[in-house]
């Protein structure tokens, strides 16, 4: 199984990224997925989630109105449309799938991507 993180990169406080996350090495459409972000010095924080069918999504605080979690059609991508970029958002974001959307969102996915850098600079 690999995750596939992309997207990532520096933008000025105010504009917009968007990651992607590719999922491969099984069939992923009954999975729910998600993505995590780790700034230097930080613990882990929850970003945004999604259920397997695309009926159910959450937020982390620090980011709902400003991000938006969507599933491709395959069911095996996810994307995170990141607008109004803080420099509080800089991080590494981690995509994260499991079959329970749940499990998401506590941080106790399976699978894990290696990450990809957003930087915000002000």
């Amino acid at each position: 199984v690999q995750l596939q993180a992309s997207g990532g990169g520096l933008v000025q406080a105010g504009g917009s990224l968007r990651l992607s996350c590719a999922a491969s090495g099984r069939t992923f459409a009954d999975y729910a997925m998600g993505w995590f972000r780790q700034a230097p010095g930080k613990e882990r924080e929850f970003v945004a989630a999604i259920s397997w069918a695309g009926g159910s999504t959450d937020y982390g605080d620090s980011v709902k109105g400003r991000f938006t979690i969507s599933r491709g059609s395959a069911k095996n991508t996810v994307s995170l449309q990141m607008n109004d970029l803080k420099p509080e958002d800089t991080a590494v974001y981690y995509c994260a799938v499991d079959l329970t959307f749940r499990t998401v969102v506590a941080g106790n996915s399976d699978y894990w991507g290696q990450g990809t850098l957003v930087t915000v600079s002000s």
